[in-house]
């Protein structure tokens, strides 16, 4: 985190095949609150290219790389130099898009230090229903790794069915916005506990066990 010696800097992830739909439109307004805070913003479309599912080869653990050459190498790049993350989704069939959920799995498994102990938040867009559960799988990404998980005044959820609808949704805006000025009070909180000299924690690794044993 660069604090005072730089802009800080979220990099916002648009998980629809859509790159200027609904989630992107919710997005959007969440990198508002961000700018308004002082915060740099990328949003970053996984496009519409085929997102292969973590086979679990154990092959990043060599090379700290997924042996996928694809957008998942590029978003733990740019994780690196990341100050926080937002992971927006569509709903379909009431959990998020399988594309993101690919893309988080060996984001995460393969370059998880990357967002660790930096904040998250999910983002999802829906006609209807099946927002909470979507959230709920997004946030379970956050939570294993350490990750300060970000809220709104509300569940962090728009609704329409096309872009134009959402922005009737003024709540769902008001939400999003306030879910970008919560992310940016967050990142500036570190930040100057950094500057005390307050840093993460020392975790321990040591033991790991399954439920048979």
């Amino acid at each position: 985190m660069e604090g005072d010696h730089g802009t800080m800097k979220v990099l916002l992830i648009n998980g629809s095949a859509k790159e200027k739909g609904c989630t992107f439109t919710a997005l959007s307004e969440v990198a508002r609150g961000l700018n308004e805070s002082g915060v740099e913003t990328e949003i970053l479309s996984l496009g519409t290219k085929p997102v292969a599912d973590c086979m679990g080869c154990g092959k990043c653990r060599e090379t700290g790389a997924c042996v996928f050459g694809d957008i998942v190498n590029e978003i733990v790049e740019k994780a690196k130099t990341a100050d926080g993350f937002v992971f927006g989704s569509p709903v379909y069939y009431a959990h998020a898009s399988g594309r993101l959920l690919s893309v988080l799995d060996r984001a995460f498994y393969s370059g998880g230090k990357e967002f660790a102990f930096k904040p998250g938040a999910a983002v999802v867009s829906a006609r209807r229903g099946g927002t909470t559960a979507s959230l709920e799988v997004i946030n379970k990404h956050f939570s294993i790794n350490q990750m300060p998980i970000v809220t709104s005044n509300y569940w962090n959820m728009v609704h329409g069915n096309k872009p134009e609808e959402v922005l009737q949704d003024e709540e769902g805006l008001q939400i999003m916005r306030n879910l970008g000025r919560n992310m940016a009070w967050i990142l500036k909180c570190i930040d100057a506990g950094k500057q005390k000299g307050i840093v993460c924690p020392q975790n321990e690794y040591t033991h790991k066990t399954n439920f048979i044993r």
